[in-house]
């Protein structure tokens, strides 16, 4: 039994940080930030929202996509979901997970639901969670969501990271399935490598600096990167990652028609397609626009590639992250018919009501360039 993609949705906050707003208090420029990782505005959510918020809100977009709604629907055959995922960093407190709060939000109450912590990797990891309930028989339908909140943990003096990472959520559901329909998630690789944990890290408040009895400067409070290790790592255990899971699946790089890597940075993701062996136009991107969104990167540029056009039915595609841990991971499938929901807006119940963002997302319209012709 394999997890098929029946819906996708993303939900970025109204606010937009340009770089010329960074720059306006940072020792940085809007060329510097776009020559050294392709950024050029960012989404942060408002003071009062949270990661469950924007899980939510992305959670009910991917189920309307998948033609199913939350609250009440829990008999309603094929509409019915049997779990919640959450992948984060950002969970709205230490304990107890998110997802639970979101599941009941969602009118989902007496489903099973758990937080996935891989940082950037999150969603791939909580997408082999995801797969193993189907093909388990413990779950028929998963929705699996990639929030993150990174404002709330980012020292905004820091221009090795204040200008990279944003908030925003992205999500989808999968169906129990067969492995040979479009949509099915192929072989997953996934791997760690807890010996280069401090390259990505917060190094306060949790066990281990509570247990040492002295109270941490405040800037271990914050989420921290060494930047030119992480740079090296990334782009060769996300190569291996890619190439471990096109070898599973049977596919060589020329049948790709589409990479979706985890938008750490445009010049990862360059560098990864170049040692692929794969050529740019296949290389999906929203980074310019969104920044780095961690766990909700790849549900976010799923959705908003679909409804730009730049993925489409019939496309052959690698979905790959690297992040905290050291964590990475990929998969393949093929794209399926499904038809993505995307907003943005302030989440319900915090704010005014939402406007739906297909023209506001700021995605770019580019030609489809494929080695094979999209269905």
């Amino acid at each position: 039994m394999a997890a098929v993609v029946a819906g996708v949705g993303a939900w970025l906050p109204p606010r937009v940080v340009t770089n010329d707003e960074l720059s306006s208090y940072l020792d940085t420029s809007d060329q510097w930030i776009r020559s050294r990782t392709g950024i050029g505005a960012r989404h942060r959510a408002d003071p009062g929202v949270s990661t469950s918020d924007l899980a939510t809100e992305a959670g009910t977009l991917a189920l309307k996509s998948a033609g199913g709604s939350s609250a009440g629907n829990r008999s309603a055959g094929d509409s019915e979901v049997d779990a919640v995922i959450v992948a984060t960093t950002t969970p709205d407190r230490m304990c107890p997970a998110t997802a639970p709060e979101v599941a009941t939000r969602l009118g989902l109450t007496g489903v099973a639901a758990y937080d996935v912590a891989a940082v950037c990797t999150g969603f791939l990891y909580g997408l082999a969670s995801a797969a193993g309930l189907i093909a388990t028989g413990t779950a028929r339908r998963v929705l699996l969501i990639g929030a993150e909140t990174y404002s709330t943990i980012i020292d905004p003096k820091d221009r090795g990271t204040a200008v990279i990472f944003a908030d925003g959520a992205g999500a989808v559901v999968l169906r129990a399935g067969e492995t040979t329909e479009p949509g099915a998630i192929g072989p997953i690789d996934l791997g760690s490598d807890g010996g280069l944990s401090d390259l990505i890290q917060i190094p306060a408040g949790g066990a281990r600096q509570r247990a040492s009895g002295t109270a941490a400067p405040a800037e271990d409070h914050y989420f921290q990167m060494r930047g030119r290790d992480v740079y090296r790592h990334a782009v060769e255990r996300t190569t291996a990652s890619a190439q471990a899971a096109l070898t599973r699946a049977g596919w060589q790089v020329d049948e790709v028609d589409r990479f979706v890597p985890h938008q750490a940075n445009d010049r990862i993701s360059a560098a990864v397609a170049e040692r692929l062996g794969l050529p740019s136009e296949r290389v999906l991107s929203n980074i310019a626009h969104v920044g780095n969104t961690s766990a909700a990167s790849i549900p976010l540029l799923l959705a908003h590639a679909t409804l730009d056009g730049r993925l489409r039915t019939g496309h052959r595609v690698v979905l790959a992250a690297f992040g905290g841990g050291l964590t990475w991971g990929a998969t393949t499938l093929t794209w399926p018919a499904v038809t993505a929901c995307a907003e943005v807006g302030k989440p319900a119940g915090v704010g005014s009501a939402t406007a739906t963002a297909h023209a506001q997302i700021g995605a770019p319209t580019e030609p489809l360039s494929a080695s094979r012709p999209a269905a």
